[in-house]
């Protein structure tokens, strides 16, 4: 519909898509003490979800947040109490601009929330045992223009990762390493 009306769209895939329910960033996944599942929550990972972009000037939030807009045709939650998703900014996604109208809180969960593992023991006792930072929001995709090549987009809505570097090093090289120019992330063990 959007083309017809001469509006450039485009179909959008994103592979480990998050369903945040509570938009806490956090896909959480609860266990007990043997390891059986809980079913304590409506978060989940799919395989992949489709959406819809669409590009347009934004008047409404501001120059900044012009071009590409997530459209979701198939929303699971009610946003301003009906069913619809968007239109969100992918700049506001890619930016951590969540509290912007439009649903791009539930976009930006969607390719960058954590998968969190918790042992349940209590309502009042939950112990984390995993997480992983890196699982939700892969390949993000479209079809190239003319042919049925796969166009990568993920840069379109977050920024790379940042890889650890893990390895032992004293408290003197830690201290030192804080005022080099190098930017790097140091697990001390």
């Amino acid at each position: 519909v959007l083309r017809s009306l001469g509006i450039p769209t485009r179909v959008i895939t994103n592979f480990n898509s998050a369903h945040d329910r509570n938009i806490n960033l956090s896909i959480d996944k609860y266990i007990d003490i043997s390891g059986k599942t809980l079913h304590l929550t409506e978060d989940s990972v799919w395989n992949f979800h489709v959406w819809n972009e669409c590009w347009f000037i934004r008047r409404d939030l501001g120059s900044f947040y012009d071009g590409w807009q997530v459209l979701d045709a198939t929303p699971q939650e009610r946003s301003k109490g009906i069913f619809q998703c968007g239109p969100a900014s992918t700049r506001a996604i890619k930016e951590g601009d969540v509290n912007l109208d439009y649903d791009s809180s539930f976009v930006f969960a969607a390719v960058n929330a954590d998968c969190v593992t918790w042992i349940h023991y209590s309502k009042k006792r939950k112990e984390r045992i995993y997480s992983d930072t890196r699982k939700i929001g892969k390949f993000i995709s479209t079809k190239a223009v003319g042919t049925n090549s796969r166009v990568d987009v993920t840069a379109n809505y977050k920024y790379p990762e940042v890889k650890e570097i893990s390895f032992k090093i004293s408290y003197a090289q830690y201290k030192k390493s804080l005022t080099d120019d190098r930017k790097i992330l140091v697990t001390a063990v």
